[in-house]
Order: C-alpha cells, then sequence, then structure tokens
C-alpha cells in the first residue's frame, strides 16, 4: 500500500509541459505543489502566479528582472530546492542536463524530459513497462511523447505474448501550437534524414527487447502526431484478441471513425467538449474500426498529443523515485483518476 506522505514537489520551467505537470501535481492527494521556476515574466508566469503558484527565478538576476517585472518572487532555484523531495526539469532542450548538476549537488531527486538523452539519468521512463526498475532512483527521464506512445502499444502486446517485431511510420506535428506563429512548415512535408528515426532507439532506452524501427516525417500541423505501425506477430491472431491486448493498457483509449472521429481535430474537440484542461489528450488514442489483423500482422493507427501524453508518466515517475507507491498499477490508478484517464469516451 501506498505511504500517506505528501510529496514535496517542484518545477522547473513553466512552459508547455511544465504547466501541465504544476496543474497535475496540485491534483494529487499525495503531493504539494511547493513552486514553480523560471527565467521568464511574460503572460505564462502571470498565470501561473493568478493560480497562487509560488514563483522561483532561476537565478538571482532572474529574480530581480521578475521583481522589476511586478511578479512576487519567492527566491532562487537554490532555495525551492531546500524545500522539495523532487524536482520535475522541464525546461528547454539541453538545460535539463546542465540543471541536473545542480540538482544532484543539492541531493533532490529530480525527473528530465525526453529531449534530454538517456545518459543525463541513466533510466528512461514509461510507467506500464518499467515502474519497477525506477524506484528509489534519484533520478529518471520522462520519455518523449511519441516514445511514450511507442511503449504504451508494445507493452501491451508484449504482455499478452504477440509482440514479436514492429516498424512504425509517424506523422510529426511541426511545432507546438502556442508557437506557430514564429516557425513551423507550410505546404510541404520534411523527412527525417535518418532511418531509424530516433523515437525507435529511444524506446529501447526504457525496453531494450523490443525489435522496432521508425521513420518519420514532419507535417504542417499542430494538433498532435499521426502513427502508423506494422506489428510481425508471435503467432496469428484474430482482431478481438488484438483489441483485447490493446485494452490492457489503462492510457490507451479506442476511437472510432464511425463516431465521427475521422481525424486529429475531431479528437481534439471531443477533448474540449468533455473539459479536458487545454483540451489535453493523456491517453493513446487509437482507432478501433481501422486496425487490420493479417495472418501473423496487426496494422494499426493512433492519435498522440504532445502536449498531454507524458503527463500522468511523469506524475507516477514522482512515485517511484520516491519510493512511496511501490506497484505501478496503484500509481496508475491514482493517477488516472485524479486526470480522468478513460479507456473509451463514448
Amino acid at each position: 500500500m501506498s505511504s500517506k506522505k505528501t510529496l514535496k514537489v517542484a518545477v522547473n520551467g513553466y512552459g508547455v509541459i511544465g504547466k501541465r505537470v504544476a496543474d497535475a501535481v496540485v491534483l494529487q492527494e499525495d503531493m504539494e505543489l511547493v513552486g514553480v521556476c523560471d527565467v521568464a515574466t511574460d503572460w505564462r508566469i502571470r498565470v501561473a502566479v493568478n493560480k497562487g503558484y509560488s514563483l522561483f527565478g532561476s537565478t538571482p538576476d532572474t529574480v530581480l528582472a521578475m521583481r522589476k517585472a511586478g511578479l512576487k518572487v519567492e527566491g532562487t532555484l537554490d532555495d525551492l530546492l531546500k524545500q522539495v523531495d523532487v524536482i520535475v526539469d522541464c525546461a528547454p532542450k539541453k538545460f535539463g542536463a546542465e540543471n541536473a548538476k545542480k540538482y544532484r549537488q543539492a541531493k533532490v531527486k529530480f525527473i528530465v524530459q525526453g529531449g534530454e538523452k538517456h545518459e543525463v539519468t541513466g533510466h528512461s521512463f514509461v510507467a506500464e513497462s518499467n515502474y519497477e526498475s525506477a524506484l528509489g532512483r534519484d533520478s529518471t527521464r520522462v520519455v518523449s511523447c511519441n516514445t511514450t506512445s511507442i511503449v504504451r502499444t508494445l507493452t501491451a502486446l508484449k504482455k499478452a505474448g504477440l509482440l514479436l517485431q514492429a516498424r512504425g511510420t509517424l506523422l510529426r506535428r511541426a511545432t507546438d501550437p502556442w508557437e506557430s506563429h514564429l516557425g513551423g512548415i507550410m505546404n510541404t512535408l520534411v523527412p527525417e534524414e535518418t532511418i531509424p528515426s530516433h523515437q525507435g532507439p529511444d524506446a529501447q532506452t526504457v525496453d531494450p527487447e523490443l525489435d522496432i524501427v521508425t521513420m518519420a516525417v514532419k507535417v504542417p500541423e499542430t494538433l498532435g502526431h499521426l502513427h502508423y505501425w506494422s506489428v510481425k506477430l508471435t503467432r496469428e491472431a484474430s482482431e478481438d484478441e488484438i483489441l483485447d491486448a490493446l485494452r490492457n493498457s489503462s492510457r490507451i483509449t479506442m476511437v472510432r471513425t464511425g463516431d465521427g472521429l475521422k481525424a486529429l481535430n475531431a479528437v481534439k474537440e471531443l477533448m474540449l467538449d468533455m473539459g479536458r484542461p487545454h483540451g489535453d489528450l493523456y491517453e493513446v488514442a487509437l482507432w478501433e474500426d481501422v486496425l487490420k489483423v493479417q495472418g501473423d500482422e496487426v496494422f494499426y493507427s493512433y492519435m498522440v498529443d504532445n502536449q498531454a501524453i507524458v503527463i500522468p508518466e511523469t506524475i507516477d515517475a514522482i512515485r517511484a523515485l520516491t519510493g512511496t507507491v511501490k506497484d505501478a498499477h496503484e500509481s496508475i490508478e491514482m493517477t488516472n483518476k485524479s486526470l480522468g484517464i478513460r479507456q473509451r469516451f463514448l
């Protein structure tokens, strides 16, 4: 059973992922959000202050800039580290690796995001695959949105004894929605220059046994990613058997084109209609009426919300590092309940 201890958690980097992690921490009965840390003074930070989150600046100079901008600041990152059990680093890519040195010096457990290399922590995390191996560690890395979806779906097939090898094509959103005015692509497609694309080898940092190859292409949209998978099975199986195996993951939800959910924008609109914060889709949304089995091969496609899918994994990683919940299923159930994660929407 889980401990009654309230975990003191901080978030460093209040951007796309950081603000969602902070909100999710607040929803947990066994966690307290001590504060958020950043370098900016723009609207995003003001939203955090309006929510009542204690604000910290990364450096003394940052604190001065924040106060000059009229923000109430509690102190520096060093001050924040003295008050917490775990810090979730959501800073931009590569900053997490630098920040890790400071976290280790302060002897604070920490989580970095998928933009950092596996070597920063020596452990990469997806709750349904390797929660137990994160127990008591000083740090872990929650893998990227695409890698999280890959490990979730393939782990479900693996646990059913059906997975032999997997080959996937990823249609990747061009940029985060709130930054689409700054860059991205238009009227073209941009294939990644190497095969495999980085997501396949990244999935193997979570589960080295996966026989997987990925290819990826950037597309001119920002709603999410679309995956197509061809999976070789260990034996012939029926569509019902495959669907049952996938349903063993509590974080894969089945959607149907027959319900009008024929595209990413329709699924996103459903999330908004359901009242999800930011319209977030924490689950892998897999089209059950598109899935096809031919002998010992299965073909399927699904949607990944690049801004939301890693949030429940991060919450579980906090519990795993601290060891307050030693059973993966218990932590996953707690997180799913708090975020309203479901296996079917309609």
